[in-house]
């Protein structure tokens, strides 16, 4: 039963964290554009450095 008291705060901590990155991402950006990437693959052009 001691080990619930040492879980719980690790469990709530890190959720914390995640939800923190979370927002984080979402505040800088990184779900502005959800539609591109998936259409990006169907391009067909190869690009050659020559």
């Amino acid at each position: 039963m001691s080990v619930i008291y040492l879980v719980l705060p690790l469990a709530i901590l890190l959720a914390g964290v995640f939800v923190a990155a979370f927002i984080w991402a979402t505040r800088s950006g990184q779900y502005d554009d959800m539609d591109s990437p998936a259409v990006r693959m169907l391009n067909d052009e190869d690009e050659v450095g020559d």
